[in-house]
């Protein structure tokens, strides 16, 4: 009779079960176009049989592009990864993207930020302003927001130019050797020595390729940021334990070192003259305070991690793309360098053009039209990152299509695909896969919506630092432009004439052995580090 009874229960608990899964995985989000769901491993299946097809360590991007383009490219589409993640609906329209980030009466400061964003917090720490929603959100963009005013970014315009020159001077270095180097490499170090100068009035000395002789907080950055460099990057905990172990102990001698830092500077920012503060992140941190508390210095310390974090990996990505697009792209190029003659003189010398920029920049840099483009068309091209959103069950958000559709996407997770929104075409036409500065000159930029640009997404929660990553941007490419001579190696090299001469294709750019492409680490990035070889301009 017990044992009859345990069969019953039994029999019951997985009738339960079957019926629960059968109803999550073909039932719950089944108004979502997507492709076929597996009972057991939803979409994951399918995932592994696309990456299978290509190269596997592309960025999951292009296997959610190849998923979504073999269901015919609709609109939204769902992808079901549990119990790796939570389901999440995929938006591939600019349209959708909009009514996602803008404000609402339901949601006033957009739709919320997706519980996703947890995997990073050994980065940005739990009270970062990147978590933050409502009034708690709020009140930290507005006290934040003078540091990243206009005239406030143009003060800065000396400091990046100082910071320029170590990078110079590995150039030249590379120049005289000959030898392959990481463009990222480079880059990073220069992007993490500004912003930090920027965001704590400090030297973080990490413009050195020999990590043992950056400052602390650098290089246990650089260590923190590697063990996302991996596919497991984006996985639960419970699936890698002593990743997440070792990330946690690199955050807390991050958090500690930070800390240090910020007890160091608290007096003398306390002490500065009304009317003289400074507008650094940690300055404004302290505005309206009285004593240094431990919530206070926990507060700042995550502040500080977050834009050392954000503001130096978007223009470190971002330039990579851009001196690797103009290598391969000689009317581009030659549009650049002429635009730079006309504006800043004939002048190429580095040093030259960080002297005149130190003097006349704000004026200069604005003039820059063509150089704004290539940085606009590589942040279309090649994104960065994205936003996720969500919504709690039952608040009933209902997005709407342009084809009439209507989809409630409450409890899933909404990702907003720059890589897809970014090259549709039906805004950019039949280049929307081509790297074209021109389309946002002119008339051409007037035909795009500005929704279909969102590198930097868009509505209340836009990124705070975008002005000032397109200001040092700008200022590197105007240095670095007619001075030398970028030249790809490995991935993404060149194709050779009998003459040992680049090949032109037939939309101006030359031809490659093989396609530069990104992987995902925390976001994107091209897969080998951009290895260049440089050489002086001829």
């Amino acid at each position: 009779m017990y044992n009859l009874l345990l069969l019953a229960v039994a029999t019951l608990l997985a009738s339960y079960l079957y019926t629960k899964l059968r109803y999550v995985r073909f039932r719950q989000h089944a108004h979502i176009p997507q492709v076929q769901s597996h009972l057991l491993w939803g979409h994951l299946k399918t995932f592994g049989e696309f990456m299978q097809r290509g190269i596997q360590d592309r960025h999951p991007d292009k296997i959610f592009e190849e998923m979504w383009t073999s269901i015919g490219r609709p609109p939204i589409m769902l992808v079901d990864l549990r119990p790796i993640n939570p389901p999440m609906a995929l938006i591939s329209s600019h349209d959708v993207a909009e009514q996602i980030s803008k404000t609402t009466k339901a949601f006033p400061l957009s739709v919320p930020k997706s519980p996703t964003y947890k995997q990073m917090i050994p980065i940005i720490g739990t009270k970062s302003i990147l978590s933050k929603e409502g009034s708690e959100w709020k009140d930290l963009r507005k006290r934040y927001n003078p540091g990243f005013a206009s005239q406030h970014l143009w003060s800065l315009l000396p400091l990046i130019l100082e910071k320029t020159v170590p990078f110079i001077n590995y150039l030249d270095q590379f120049t005289a050797s000959g030898e392959e180097f990481s463009l990222e490499t480079l880059i990073s170090n220069l992007t993490f020595d500004v912003i930090g100068a920027a965001v704590m009035e400090v030297d973080l000395n990490a413009q050195y390729i020999d990590r043992s002789k950056q400052g602390e907080v650098i290089r246990l950055f650089g260590e923190l940021i590697e063990t996302f460099n991996n596919e497991k990057n984006n996985l639960p905990w419970w699936i890698d334990p002593l990743t997440a172990l070792k990330r946690n102990r690199l955050a807390k001698q991050i958090d500690k070192s930070i800390k240090d830092i910020i007890r160091k500077k608290y007096a003398e920012l306390r002490e500065e003259a009304e009317g003289n503060r400074s507008r650094s992140i940690m300055a404004l941190s302290f505005q309206y305070t009285e004593a240094l508390t431990p919530d206070l210095l926990s507060m700042t310390s995550d502040q500080i991690r977050s834009f050392l974090f954000a503001g130096h990996d978007t223009n470190a990505s971002v330039l990579q793309w851009a001196f690797y697009e103009l290598s391969r792209t000689p009317r581009a190029l030659k549009a650049v360098r002429d635009e730079l003659d006309e504006v800043l003189g004939p002048e190429s010398d580095p040093r030259v053009v960080c002297a005149i920029l130190a003097q006349k920049g704000e004026h200069i840099l604005p003039r820059l039209h063509y150089v704004n483009a290539v940085i606009k068309e590589t942040l279309r091209l090649h994104p960065p990152a994205a936003t996720v959103r969500m919504t709690e069950p039952g608040t009933g958000f209902t997005v709407h299509t342009s084809t009439g559709e209507e989809y409630c996407l409450d409890g899933v997770i909404m990702y907003s695909c720059q890589s897809i929104i970014h090259r549709d075409p039906a805004v950019y036409g039949d280049t929307a896969d081509d790297w074209v500065p021109e389309r946002w000159l002119g008339e051409s930029a007037k035909s795009i919506p500005s929704t279909a640009w969102r590198p930097f997404e868009r509505g209340p929660r836009n990124c705070i630092g975008l002005e000032l990553a397109n200001l040092e941007s700008r200022a590197i490419i105007a240095i670095v432009a007619r001075k030398y001579e970028f030249t790809k190696t490995g991935l993404g090299e060149s194709v050779l004439d009998e003459h040992g001469l680049p090949v032109l294709n037939d939309k101006g750019q030359y031809k490659v052995k093989s396609e530069l492409y990104n992987t995902r680490r925390m976001t994107s990035k091209p897969v080998d580090g951009t290895l260049m070889k440089i050489k002086i301009a001829t």
